[in-house]
């Protein structure tokens, strides 16, 4: 069975950061970290080269396939900042309602910037997605 290829690394969150070309999508980051840091109670990690990473749980799939996971996170792209949920978006509708303008993927929001959205209501959704990740796969 091959490893992941996403890892947690030792590289510094705040230089990815500043290396970040658009002064917009790198100020949403920063205050990315400081949301996620106050929700998770976590510190920023890198995850391979452009993830930052709050908090681990391990996955096993009936597969056999396992490995290690932020429990929260974002990565910046080119079009938007994509938000990792990890429990994807079928229990929160309420929440991706309330939300704002956004696209997702099985477990990523995808938002083109912060004002976008509700603040209130990502910051809802990113605790309880953290919150409830961690009960699926408690630490082991």
């Amino acid at each position: 069975m091959s490893e992941p290829k996403t890892k947690k690394t030792r590289a510094s969150v705040n230089k990815f950061l500043s290396s970040i070309s658009s002064e917009s999508q790198r100020q949403d980051c920063i205050e990315l970290v400081s949301i996620m840091q106050e929700l998770t109670g976590e510190k920023p990690s890198m995850w391979g080269e452009k993830i930052v990473g709050f908090g681990t749980y391990h996955y096993r799939y009936a597969t056999g396939r396992e490995g290690d996971w932020p429990a929260a996170g974002f990565s910046p792209g080119k079009q938007s900042i994509s938000v990792y949920i990890m429990p994807g978006f079928s229990k929160y509708n309420t929440l991706m309602e309330k939300l704002g303008r956004y696209k997702t993927g099985k477990s990523c929001l995808y938002i083109k910037k912060l004002e976008d959205v509700r603040l209130p209501v990502l910051k809802r959704l990113i605790k309880r997605g953290y919150d409830d990740i961690k009960k699926m796969y408690p630490s082991w």
